[in-house]
């Protein structure tokens, strides 16, 4: 890998390019903006220092291009002394830092050498958080499932995936990155219901320095970080209303447009979504738009409950107590028969605990049925309230009176309930007003 030092200036190239091959770095130089995005390669190059104030195409034009099609390529830029309004224009387009001339070669050097270290770090997060992880599976309806993985990893329309929390949907989305053309791209996570609505537009799109308060710094975003790859969301179900439209301009058009800034930026990104909801009910409500819908689900992904292949918890169960256990197990056939009559509400995440807890806890290498520990009760013990609900009640009336029910004992406080039934408090908000529930006088 080498460096490309760009500069209309035959002395400071010759005397750069000298002092970094001195230093130990390979360096390819370019007599101007234009003729180094000619001969700039990711392949080649994992560092870009240019000069900003070049005739034709400058150091931001070069700033530019160089996040486009390498994002993960770090640029320094080289200004004259006094030039600091320019220097932050570059770093607002994504430069990685910058050097005042005159600069000394130790400077050079120290700059460059870091710049290089960060450019290493991020090609090893890159392949280690691409890396396909084995999925278990013998029965024919998950075999099944993941042939058809296979298939829509080809191609790049979006994915939707969808299933029960708990049944691995970000396993799959990594197994369709893996086999997919872009396998040796990034592969980045969005947790949407893991972030604050406030800041998850920033976190998607970036934002530039100073762009709101706390913003001491401008970041690229999760859309740029995953140029050139996939960007997974999980739970998209759980984006409020306003992201959703900016989601949808980028899925259609393929540019972010940055908090902050006026100038929008290409991205080349597969999305992959994923979801334990019921986005088509989510579009009845009104608590998510039709058209990023119709954008998110164009090849869909379906996962079913663990309890539905009951021919994969043995082969689950034995696969996690290898990988945790540091003696050997072996379960009885009762209790591999008292595993498969398991519910499994929380699926494999809940297969796995279990396992983990037999790791450490078993007292002999052979589990036996009274080894397990007894299932959890259904949230909210018993259903005996259900007879006595009155005959002929619609399926509208009991949502209206279990939110009513639940609002009182938080002292109709919306977000606390919202939390409590584990929904999204804009969802809550909407069924509150569609039932016309009001607050205590």
């Amino acid at each position: 890998m080498a460096t490309l030092f760009v500069d209309d200036d035959p002395t400071i190239r010759r005397v750069a390019g000298f002092n970094l091959q001195q230093a130990g770095f390979a360096v390819d130089v370019a007599e101007d903006g234009a003729r180094a995005l000619e001969v700039f390669d990711p392949e080649v190059h994992d560092l870009v220092v240019t000069d900003l104030s070049m005739p034709g195409v400058d150091g931001l034009q070069v700033v530019a291009e160089i996040g486009r099609r390498a994002p993960s390529v770090p640029v320094i830029v080289i200004t004259a002394y006094g030039s600091v309004d320019k220097a932050v224009d570059a770093m607002q387009a994504g430069a990685w830092s910058f050097v005042e001339k005159p600069f000394s070669r130790a400077r050079l050097e120290l700059v460059v050498r870091r710049a290089l270290e960060t450019s290493r770090l991020r090609r090893d997060n890159r392949r280690l958080r691409s890396v396909e992880r084995p999925i278990v599976a013998v029965s024919d309806r998950m075999l099944r499932t993941l042939a058809l993985c296979d298939r829509v990893a080809q191609a790049e329309a979006s994915v939707l995936i969808v299933g029960e929390s708990g049944t691995g949907k970000e396993l799959v989305a990594r197994r369709i990155h893996a086999r997919s053309p872009r396998g040796e791209g990034p592969f980045v996570t969005v947790n949407c219901a893991a972030i604050p609505a406030t800041l998850l537009e920033a976190e998607l799109f970036g934002h530039s320095k100073g762009a709101f308060t706390g913003a001491a710094r401008a970041r690229p975003g999760r859309f740029r970080a995953a140029a050139g790859g996939t960007l997974f969301l999980d739970e998209v179900g759980e984006i409020p209303l306003e992201v959703q439209a900016k989601l949808l301009r980028v899925l259609q058009e393929h540019q972010v447009d940055v908090v902050g800034s006026d100038l929008p930026i290409d991205v080349d990104v597969r999305v992959i979504a994923a979801t334990h909801r019921d986005l088509d009910r989510l579009v009845a409500e009104r608590a998510f738009r039709e058209d990023l819908l119709y954008r998110l689900d164009v090849l869909r992904v379906e996962l079913a409950p663990l309890r539905e292949r009951p021919a994969d918890v043995e082969a689950l169960a034995v696969a996690f107590l290898e990988e945790l256990s540091p003696r050997p197990l072996e379960l009885s056939p009762a209790a591999l028969q008292a595993l498969t009559a398991r519910s499994w509400r929380g699926n494999v995440r809940e297969l796995r605990n279990l396992c983990e807890r037999l790791a450490v806890l078993a007292p002999g290498p052979l589990i036996e049925a009274s080894d397990l520990r007894p299932e959890r009760p259904p949230p909210g013990g018993s259903a005996s309230w259900v007879a006595g609900l009155p005959e002929g009640i619609s399926l509208v009336d009991i949502e209206a009176q279990v939110i009513q029910h639940f609002l009182q004992r938080n002292s109709w406080n919306v977000s606390s309930t919202a939390r409590q039934l584990g929904v999204p408090r804009h969802i809550l908000a909407y069924r509150i007003e569609k039932h016309g529930l009001d607050g205590p006088e």
